[in-house]
């Protein structure tokens, strides 16, 4: 298994992470109970994490020769909640065997 796999199943799963968290906890503390030092580390984080899986997702797409539609369906999964676990589950796992 390559070494672009291996970073980019990990960054995915990372971001999807960082991603919900602040949709799901951040985002409401912010609004509702306006605690704003969550959304400020974590939004942070959130967007450290979204360039490098943007070069993970590049460097992968490179060595693996996935094209252009593929590498743009990861690219539209990091927006979408859950999204990078949907693709790790139905895009990545197959190519780990």
């Amino acid at each position: 298994m390559k070494l672009s796999l291996i970073t980019f199943k990990w960054t995915a799963l990372l971001e999807g992470a960082s991603f919900i968290l602040l949709l799901f906890i951040c985002m409401p503390l912010k609004y509702g109970a306006g605690i704003l030092w969550p959304n400020k580390i974590m939004g942070m984080a959130h967007g450290v994490l979204t360039v490098i899986y943007l070069i993970t997702l590049l460097n992968f797409a490179f060595q693996y020769k996935i094209g252009l539609a593929k590498t743009l369906s990861f690219l539209i999964m990091s927006f979408l909640p859950f999204g990078t676990f949907y693709a790790e589950r139905k895009w990545l796992r197959p190519l780990e065997a």
